[in-house]
C-alpha cells in the first residue's frame, strides 16, 4: 500500500481524486475475490494490490463509517475502486480477502 497519499474530508472527494488518478473500474466484494465488468471478471487476492486506503469515520452516526480502496491489478491491467462500510466484509469474505483488505 502506498503510504504517501492525500487526506480527504469526504468519501466523494476521495472518489473524485482516485478517478482523476485513473481508478475507473467499479469493484465489488465477493466472498473470495473482487468482481468487475458487471461480474464478468474477477480478481483473487494474489491478483491485486491495495494502493490507497481512505478511512472515514462519521462524527455522529456510526453508519457513516466507510473505507475507500484504490486497487490496482497488474495481471488485468486495471485500476479500480472498492467502497466498504467498516466490517461489512468480515461476515462473508474469506480470511485471505480480509487479510488483503486490512
Amino acid at each position: 500500500m502506498n503510504t504517501a497519499q492525500p487526506s480527504f474530508d469526504t468519501v466523494t472527494e476521495a472518489l473524485q481524486w482516485l478517478n482523476a488518478q485513473g481508478f475507473t473500474h467499479d469493484l465489488n466484494l465477493e466472498a473470495d475475490c473482487l468482481s468487475f465488468d458487471n461480474g464478468k471478471q474477477t480478481l483473487t487476492p494474489e491478483m491485486f494490490t491495495v494502493t490507497y486506503m481512505f478511512r472515514f469515520e462519521g462524527d455522529t452516526d456510526p453508519g457513516d463509517e466507510e473505507i475507500v480502496y484504490g486497487i490496482t491489478s497488474e495481471t488485468q491491467g486495471i485500476k479500480g475502486v472498492l467502497t466498504s462500510a467498516f466490517g461489512t466484509y468480515a461476515d462473508t469474505a474469506t480470511i485471505e480477502m480480509i487479510k488483503k483488505l486490512r
